[in-house]
């Protein structure tokens, strides 16, 4: 089909561009994909598969998704279409979304529990031996993450596409950094993936979604904003910053 080879060469150049930038992936590496479900984790472990076979290094990957411990989780149909796919694909089972949710939380839902995922995939990729973590955050990911950080965290960060923890224990790569949202909805749609309900009760009501529209309505006026907010992410001027 010439459309979904277009959207697949697209996606292909997107990640190339960020893998090779940020020289992401080395030969013998064993990376731990967190997924959740959705089509940009799924996406990801899908793109990591298919390069691999093409590569000319060799690299371990294993699919994990934390679950958070609500009730309908989607962890088996998961499993099960991980395995129909050949995949090898975890689930570690938590309860650290239902807590998230519950009275013994006085945070945020959203900040508790992905700082709690986060940690779970560190342990997991512990338990496997990886060395690396691939996130599936795009390119919209981290422009709304940017506003995020600035309306109500009070600084100027988003997420790094490749970035060291733990004193350069593991490695958090994000390949899929410099690729559209859009693209990523259309590639998947294309593929056919099941894409899974999100179980978590709070899941389209949080301050990401708020900072989604609000991006929308600027893209809608001039189609050069997205890229242009991007951009300017990697050329910041720190002399005409508040010091």
């Amino acid at each position: 089909m010439p459309r979904a080879s277009y959207t697949f060469k697209s996606l292909n150049r997107a990640i190339g561009k960020a893998i090779h930038r940020y020289d992401m992936i080395q030969d013998g590496d064993r990376i731990l994909v967190g997924l959740s479900g959705g089509k940009d984790s799924m996406t990801l472990l899908w793109s990591l598969v298919e390069r691999r076979r093409r590569a000319p290094i060799d690299y371990q990957l294993w699919g994990v998704y934390v679950d958070p411990g609500f009730e309908d989780s989607i962890g088996p149909q998961l499993r099960d279409y991980g395995r129909a796919m050949g995949w090898d694909l975890r689930v570690e089972c938590g309860d650290h979304g239902v807590v998230a949710h519950s009275k013994v939380n006085r945070e945020n839902p959203c900040f508790f529990c992905s700082r709690a995922r986060r940690r779970r995939l560190f342990e997991t990729a512990e338990k496997l031996g990886c060395n690396k973590v691939a996130l599936g955050h795009n390119k919209d990911d981290l422009i709304e993450t940017l506003f995020i950080n600035i309306c109500y965290g009070g600084e100027i960060a988003t997420m790094a596409p490749c970035q060291a923890f733990f004193q350069g224990k593991f490695v958090v790569i994000r390949p899929l950094a410099f690729a559209d949202e859009e693209l990523i909805e259309r590639f998947a749609r294309e593929r056919r993936m099941p894409l899974f309900q999100n179980p978590c009760p709070t899941a389209g009501v949080s301050k990401r979604t708020e900072i989604k529209h609000m991006l929308h309505q600027l893209y809608r006026c001039n189609r050069k904003v997205r890229g242009n907010i991007f951009h300017a992410m990697g050329n910041v001027k720190l002399d005409y910053l508040l010091k």
